[in-house]
């Protein structure tokens, strides 16, 4: 079963104690299959344990990403936690590992 970092890349970004990913196609083709497949659900599942609040997802389909705003997943937010990664980047990289 193809990674999600097969068919795109991420960014994260951060906003209080909200980690905001977006997921963008590699190829335009690719797109549908993403926004299929990369569910709120599906992302809830595998950020479990990490991204204890809700979920919102937005489709961005001229640019072939989806953006994820992740709340309540970075420990309190960037001025009051003692995380190694209080930015939460390293977010991106494991909703990329996302068996898809």
């Amino acid at each position: 079963m193809p990674k999600l970092y097969d068919l795109a890349h991420c960014r994260a970004g951060d906003k209080g104690n909200t980690s905001i990913l977006s997921v963008i196609a590699y190829r335009p083709a690719d797109y549908a299959l993403l926004a299929e497949r990369v569910t709120i659900d599906a992302v809830a599942h595998h950020l479990r344990g990490i991204v204890q609040g809700r979920i919102r997802r937005y489709e961005l389909p001229q640019l072939c990403a989806l953006q994820f705003v992740c709340e309540h997943s970075l420990n309190g937010g960037v001025t009051t936690s003692l995380a190694l990664d209080a930015h939460g980047k390293s977010l991106s990289f494991a909703l990329l590992e996302m068996e898809i």
